[in-house]
């Protein structure tokens, strides 16, 4: 049996339309976008072709797309740049329990520089009550940032609700929309959003870039300084090869976006049907309607996550235990934490995320697999055995 990987929320394979159309920029096409020659002209060329493509699949201006090094920096951009671009005026950000770590670190950053941050809670399904946010606004509030989609359960924020609500008090509004992009349909305009980060290893394109979507005429204190490059918001040579691996992934993306989505909840609706057919005592997390297509959260309980993932790596199956760019701690996920998750519940979850490369056959034979290696760690598991 083939490798099986279910881990497509850390990060995507390249596809393979993206490596032919990055190949001739890491050969032939490799002039500076800056540079006023003919090998200048062609990379410059390919940069503003990228920024159209993903200003059409965000519907926006292509003029409001700045290149970065991937979702991390938007975060930080949108974070740092809107609070440095004001901090004379207010202090205050609206946030939530379940952000990213992009996020939440930056807003504990901003904490310890003078900001006051509010962390929204969210409920058992992973839900914002809008009503908090709304009571959580002051007069000093300069910013709402709320993922679009979280990277460990799949629940999807209401995005338009919000952007409603930060545009009618006068409130710029980001979204970490690293999930979410290519996965739901998008409208920066109908959605109210001022600023959006993506990140291109999500949806198909090689790691190292991202970008920010600023609505034309918002104020963002630079995080870069030095060239003129990125319409003057960010510094540095462009990242050329990245730049055009991004835009074609996001062209397919808004070519590909129904029928695949369709075909990825599916597969995940066999997924967790089979888990919760054939294994006791096991626990779904998140809303199971409003979520991402692609995402399965699910707690094995009495048991630990990373020994299921473990196993699982044996057999040749990649899954996660939730988002990667915590791996490396022990302690449970503070997504779950925050929708009062059980702490030991917490520790046996596991997270699937279905993409392009997977089929029918990769889930049934997950499933026939899956239940073995729950069965081996729970005779194992003093929790178990004194249920």
């Amino acid at each position: 049996m083939k490798p099986i990987y279910l881990d497509n929320n850390a990060t995507t394979p390249v596809k393979p339309e993206v490596l032919e159309k990055v190949m001739p920029f890491l050969t032939e096409h490799f002039g500076n976008p800056s540079s006023a020659h003919w090998a200048g002209r062609a990379a410059k060329d390919a940069v503003d072709e990228a920024r159209g493509q993903i200003a059409d699949l965000l519907k926006c201006k292509s003029r409001e797309i700045i290149f970065t090094s991937g979702g991390s920096e938007s975060d930080n951009f949108a974070i740092k740049g809107t609070y440095f671009s004001r901090q004379k005026k207010v202090n205050h950000i609206i946030t939530t329990a379940v952000e990213h770590p992009a996020v939440l670190s930056t807003c504990k950053y901003m904490e310890r520089i003078g900001s006051q941050v509010t962390y929204l809670p969210v409920d058992k399904k992973g839900r914002l009550d809008l009503d908090d946010l709304k009571r959580a606004i002051t007069s000093e509030t300069v910013l709402i940032s709320i993922i679009f989609a979280n990277n460990e359960t799949g629940v999807l924020s209401p995005i338009e609700e919000i952007g409603k609500i930060a545009k009618q008090r006068g409130i710029l509004f980001h979204t970490d929309a690293v999930q979410a992009i290519g996965r739901i349909p998008i409208d920066v305009e109908q959605m109210n959003i001022d600023i959006l980060s993506l990140s291109g290893h999500k949806l198909g394109a090689v790691k190292g870039i991202g970008a920010i979507y600023v609505r034309h005429g918002t104020k963002l204190f630079n995080l870069i300084h030095g060239g003129h490059q990125e319409l003057g918001r960010r510094a540095g040579t462009e990242n050329v090869p990245g730049i055009v691996a991004l835009g074609e992934a996001c062209r397919l993306a808004g070519k590909n976006f129904f029928g695949e989505n369709q075909r990825l909840a599916a597969l995940r609706d066999r997924l967790e049907q089979g888990i919760l057919e054939r294994i006791p005592e096991v626990i779904v997390n998140g809303d199971p309607k409003i979520r991402l297509p692609n995402t399965l959260n699910i707690s094995f309980r009495f048991i630990e996550g990373e020994g299921i993932l473990l196993l699982l790596d044996m057999k040749g199956i990649a899954a996660s235990s939730g988002s990667a760019c915590t791996s490396g701690t022990l302690d449970p996920s503070h997504v779950l934490l925050a929708m009062a998750v059980k702490h030991e519940d917490a520790h046996g979850s596991v997270r699937f995320s279905l993409g392009s490369g997977n089929s029918q056959e990769d889930i049934e034979h997950v499933l026939d697999t899956l239940p073995a290696v729950i069965e081996k760690l729970r005779v194992l598991s003093p929790l178990w055995n004194h249920k």
